[in-house]
């Protein structure tokens, strides 16, 4: 028995597909350009760009090709498809993006906070740069992709509240938050995770499928790369490190956390790690400072020794403001090196690795809604 043949409507749902495909990775494209790039027929792409036409997915650029032969008109995607939102919260304030499906920022917003502002000044902050952006970008923020420095519960969106942790953001809920600025899903991890996922996409971490990302700033965290996948657990609490026991500075067992507190590496009134302090002694050349790195060496050889048991990676990914220090990445290799199961050891190389992660992830949903929002169009 022969297989059945695929309906029209579904041939006419995959041109659409590869049209909108294609318009997704150049500015503009006549039907010509578009025929030539997907080895789809003129005609076809021509009823294609007709039916997207009228569905508002892409739109007459009004630009006509110049020379000889046939003048093509060009086609882009329609700017009322709106824009993707992509945000970061950090000890230091919220930033926020608008991203089209072509990867380009067409606005950006800046509020500082303070390293203790709380809940509600965060998600302020959050709503506000939302509804500037909307502004600006005169169409709808049709997704989100939110960066936290907080563990984040993957089931609802909202920040987790652990003990000892730096950033007192609560229970922040930015889905909610979200609501009234953006007309679809909101998706929310943490920011060690998006910078896993940038190393592994763009920076030092390209075609490593296992790897461990250890972010070392003023709070502790880490992400687990398997199979070219973060893995995030049954809450989304993978890597969440500052309570696992490790060395402390005299040899006895303490929680990681607890460490910067024993070797006076904490900011005052707070569990956060005082980096300028801590890159002070990563300068110095006393034998006090050589003390401390060695003392810290051990410690994150520890974490790093428990890591490596659990997840089996073939490399250590170290970030953060001073946990990427070439003297702290000496350190560690050092110690790491005489344990039983050592791995190698890089620096990470993105500058804010996690904006760039979520920024990657939002393109990637927003053209996918894009493309899903054409099958509609091929219905009729």
């Amino acid at each position: 028995m022969n297989p059945p043949k695929p309906s029209l409507e579904l041939l006419r749902g995959l041109t659409d597909e590869n049209v909108l495909r294609a318009l997704m990775a150049h500015d503009r494209l006549t039907r010509a350009e578009i025929a030539t790039r997907t080895g789809i027929s003129k005609p076809t792409v021509s009823e294609s760009v007709q039916r997207l036409e009228e569905a508002g997915l892409v739109a007459d650029t009004g630009e006509r090709t110049t020379g000889r032969g046939r003048v093509g008109s060009y086609y882009a995607l329609s700017p009322r498809l709106g824009t993707a939102l992509v945000a970061s919260i950090t000890p230091h304030g919220v930033v926020a993006e608008a991203v089209d499906a072509l990867g380009r920022t067409h606005g950006r917003v800046r509020t500082d906070l303070g390293a203790d502002a709380g809940q509600e000044a965060a998600g302020r902050a959050l709503a506000a740069a939302a509804e500037e952006l909307k502004g600006r970008v005169g169409g709808p923020l049709r997704l989100a992709v939110v960066s936290a420095a907080d563990p984040v519960d993957r089931a609802t969106g909202r920040l987790v509240h652990l003990p000892d942790a730096p950033f007192l953001v609560g229970a922040l809920d930015p889905p909610s938050v979200l609501a009234d600025a953006v007309t679809g899903p909101v998706l929310v991890d943490n920011d060690v995770n998006w910078a896993a996922r940038a190393e592994y996409e763009h920076g030092c971490a390209q075609g490593v499928d296992d790897f461990v990302y250890l972010h070392l700033g003023e709070g502790l965290g880490c992400a687990v790369v398997s199979d070219g996948v973060v893995r995030r657990g049954h809450r989304g609490l993978v890597g969440e490190i500052a309570h696992l026991c490790t060395a402390g500075p005299d040899g006895q067992a303490m929680a990681f956390t607890e460490v910067f507190a024993a070797l006076g590496l904490r900011r005052p009134a707070s569990t956060a790690v005082d980096v300028p302090k801590l890159l002070e002694v990563l300068e110095g050349r006393d034998a006090g400072a050589d003390r401390v790195r060695a003392a810290l060496a051990r410690a994150v050889g520890g974490v790093l020794s428990a890591a490596v048991s659990l997840a089996d990676p073939e490399t250590v990914v170290v970030g953060g403001t001073w946990g990427a220090h070439p003297r702290m990445i000496t350190a560690v290799e050092e110690h790491f090196r005489r344990t039983p199961r050592p791995v190698p050891l890089g620096a990470a190389v993105l500058t804010l690795p996690e904006l760039t992660g979520a920024r990657a992830r939002a393109v990637d949903e927003f053209r996918s809604l894009v493309v899903r929002s054409a099958r509609p169009a091929a219905h009729g």
